[in-house]
């Protein structure tokens, strides 16, 4: 048996493409509250191509992130298979990432519409907000899981040296 404040070879790459996957994500995350920050009025079109170009990149980058963590060898799917008092916690965290990503997608499709010159930025900037707010409770909500499955694993905790500084840091 391993040290109990260790992952095993079998389980840093599951932590490392995590972590790349979120630190990918909240990259784009913040490209995107850039775009929305910019001001729209007089330079409606830069604003909205400027929003666009964000929101294909967090598109690009969640999707990436949902079909890593949805893989038979990464860290959630392993937590599913180990744990099984988790289960039913990790097909909720698919479940909901799945829901935001089509929300991602969406309004990467009604922003993408060329026909449309009347685009409501209040309403864009208050839509895409809720879709980052709503991103950041998801990898909240599973950092919280992957540390409860370790603990209950190894009982004990992550180290500091286990943690991405971003899992630290970056939420309020």
């Amino acid at each position: 048996m391993h040290e109990p404040s260790t992952l095993t070879p079998s389980e840093l790459p599951g932590r490392d493409t995590r972590r790349a996957d979120h630190d990918r994500t909240l990259a784009a995350m913040h490209e995107l509250e850039a775009a929305l920050g910019t001001a729209a009025p007089g330079r409606e079109s830069s604003w909205l191509a400027a929003v666009l170009a964000a929101l294909i990149v967090l598109d690009e980058a969640t999707d990436e992130e949902y079909a890593n963590a949805t893989q038979p060898d990464s860290l959630l799917c392993d937590i599913k298979r180990t744990q099984p008092r988790l289960r039913t916690r990790v097909r909720g965290l698919h479940t909901q990432y799945a829901h935001l990503r089509q929300a991602i997608a969406s309004m990467r499709a009604e922003l993408a519409r060329p026909d449309d010159n009347d685009t409501d930025f209040a309403d864009v900037r208050q839509r895409l907000a809720w879709t980052l707010t709503a991103l950041r409770h998801q990898r909240a909500r599973e950092s919280d899981l992957i540390y409860e499955a370790y603990y209950d694993a190894f009982d004990t905790e992550l180290s500091v040296e286990d943690e991405s500084p971003h899992d630290r840091s970056s939420w309020p």
